[in-house]
């Protein structure tokens, strides 16, 4: 396992999402990590990593590169979502159209 620091983390992560497009899946986990010194405050880390079955590579954020990095990899997972099927959406005149329909055929007629 290679542990990088958060940009060629990214930039790793990206060709691996390109490398395996279709064929094979990325697994991912994030764990939280005491970056603890002797007297000074606890640094909370969070060390993520991501692999592609072959090739494991891991990172390690901190808390003032959170937002950031959050950022960065979310825009590479949109980026890469394409196997995810659009959502259908009805036009909203043949919805409104429709539920008029309905609403008289439901209504009894007087005699």
């Amino acid at each position: 396992m290679v542990l990088l620091q958060l940009d060629p983390f990214l930039n790793e992560l990206t060709s691996m999402f390109e490398r395996s497009n279709e064929k094979a899946s990325l697994k991912s986990k994030v764990q939280r990590n005491k970056m603890a010194t002797a007297g000074e405050a606890i640094e909370y880390r969070c060390l993520i990593r991501a692999t592609d079955g072959k090739k494991t590579i891991s990172t390690s954020v901190g808390a003032k590169d959170h937002q950031r990095f959050q950022a960065s990899y979310a825009t590479i997972l949109k980026a890469h979502m394409t196997a995810l099927k659009k959502r259908e959406r009805k036009d909203k005149k043949k919805a409104a159209e429709g539920d008029k329909k309905e609403g008289a055929a439901k209504k009894p007629k007087r005699v």
